[in-house]
């Protein structure tokens, strides 16, 4: 079985196939018998799983992704490269038609330079773990990712990174209404910020009541100060890790008000094809 075929073969009831292709480690884990009750209770009412994502690990394993039609079940497995089924997860997905339909006025374009990955983005928390969340529902994670890797060398050092010390653009004129520069990008990369979460970053209003969240700069990198009116595509700074990030990265949203608490997220208007999700590459 290709990783590919997972989601036919679960449908299709082969929850044997299945098993003998999951690891040892797994299948300690998982009886045979469980796998097969979780499995027919849940393939109830579904037509057809549909792949949403592909999302390299390094190593040579890869995270796959389906839904149902309706986008209320979803399912997420881990495959080494040799296709051994490392982890198997299936879940009911909630889902927010009344906001996935609704986008922002104003057009954005991204907020960088050349090819960059989508590492969390989507309309489901299976590849937007933001989803779930009302202030966050629509951002994006994104990466620089070259070979199926974010980085080369020590992975401990924010330099081996591809995306650190890449330039972060204005995704569309706006006036710059908040601003932190003072957050030391988070060293060891691993090591989390959970007291300042937004780290460094800087907020524009566009008018008609959206405002962007650009966050996790690089320490000190920031050029423009509140006040400031700014175009698309001017520099504001330089991609960091600072704050609540694992690793060097662009998050990307639009909410409502410049409270990150209170606001409520906006889906985006690019200025290009807008059904970005995990797992694709973007420029």
């Amino acid at each position: 079985m290709k990783p590919k075929e997972l989601s036919d073969t679960f449908l299709n009831g082969d929850f044997e196939k299945v098993y003998s292709q999951m690891s040892k480690a797994f299948r300690n884990e998982v009886s045979l018998k469980q796998l097969q009750q979780i499995g027919e209770e849940f393939n109830k009412d579904v037509d057809s799983f549909i792949l949403q994502s592909e999302l390299p690990l390094g190593n040579g394993a890869k995270q796959y992704v389906w839904t149902d039609d309706s986008g209320t079940k979803g399912m997420m497995a881990i495959f080494d490269g040799d296709h051994t089924v490392l982890g198997l997860q299936v879940m009911p997905l909630a889902v927010y038609p009344e906001t996935d339909n609704v986008y922002t006025e104003t057009v954005f374009d991204f907020p960088f330079l050349d090819k960059w990955f989508v590492f969390w983005g989507g309309t489901n928390s299976l590849v937007n773990y933001h989803y779930e969340y009302e202030n966050q529902r629509y951002a994006y994670d994104f990466m620089v990712m070259n070979e199926d890797s974010t980085y080369e060398g020590d992975p401990a050092l924010n330099e081996s990174y591809y995306t650190f010390g890449k330039e972060y653009l204005v995704p569309a004129d706006g006036t710059v209404v908040k601003v932190e520069n003072s957050v030391k990008d988070n060293q060891p990369v691993g090591r989390m910020n959970k007291e300042q979460p937004l780290g460094n970053y800087v907020i524009l209003d566009h008018g008609n009541k959206e405002f962007s969240y650009l966050v996790h700069f690089k320490y000190d990198s920031i050029i423009v100060k509140e006040g400031d009116k700014v175009k698309q595509g001017d520099l504001l700074g330089l991609v960091g890790n600072s704050g609540n990030s694992s690793e060097p990265h662009i998050h990307f949203h639009v909410a409502d008000s410049p409270d990150p608490m209170t606001s409520k997220s906006i889906k985006i208007k690019f200025n290009r094809e807008d059904k970005f999700i995990q797992g694709d590459f973007v420029e």
